[in-house]
């Protein structure tokens, strides 16, 4: 079957397109800016590795990943209902004046907590209504200032949405400023991957 009216001569051009598609590893939706490019496995934050010694089954989840969460306008108004409610619920307050170290993830029962701390409360309220942990993923991040950050990704079929401590809007990845280092793998609790640097940069550029 040709590809279109000139017929061999576009073939080159047609080979060309699915081969950069393949190298860049993306799907139609992720070279739109949408999602996030992943790499291969990574260790975990010293935060969160301490996270799973204590808690031990927080970790050792294997998930089915079905793909993006389907967003519809009754989950995304969820997702950043959770978001603005947990900012406005919990006081923030560094791991050192609440624990007396630098790095110590906690759920923020007592309600003040850091960034990842935020983010851990955020992943269980929004996992307790219905949402697959696949889709739910601890994100690190570095801010333009250079400091470190903690993000939750929320992964849709419309885009990865990140839930912030330091706004409460439900933005896209790549209009956060930020710059995305690694996340939690979507098919194991315990693992992280590699955020693909160049690619998520060029594609925040251009958006």
């Amino acid at each position: 079957m040709k590809a279109t009216r000139g017929g061999w001569r576009l073939w080159p051009l047609a080979i060309s397109v699915l081969f950069f598609a393949a190298a860049t590893g993306t799907t139609s939706q992720a070279s739109s800016g949408a999602s996030m490019a992943t790499g291969g496995l990574t260790s975990q934050p010293i935060g969160h590795y301490d996270f799973c010694q204590r808690l031990p089954a927080e970790c050792s989840i294997r998930l089915r990943d079905r793909g993006p969460l389907r967003a519809n306008e009754s989950v995304l108004a969820l997702v950043k209902r959770v978001n603005a409610k947990v900012n406005k619920a919990v006081k923030p307050m560094s791991d050192f004046d609440i624990y007396g170290k630098d790095e110590h993830w906690a759920y923020p029962d007592q309600g003040v907590g850091d960034c990842e701390d935020y983010v851990l409360e955020k992943r269980r309220q929004l996992a307790a209504k219905g949402i697959s942990l696949s889709n739910l993923l601890i994100t690190v991040v570095r801010k333009p200032d250079g400091e470190g950050h903690a993000v939750l990704t929320v992964r849709t079929d419309s885009g990865d949405f990140i839930l912030d401590n330091l706004n409460d809007d439900l933005r896209p990845w790549y209009k956060t400023g930020y710059r995305f280092l690694k996340r939690q793998a979507s098919t194991h609790t315990g693992r992280w991957v590699t955020l693909r640097e160049e690619q998520n940069m060029l594609v925040g550029a251009v958006n």
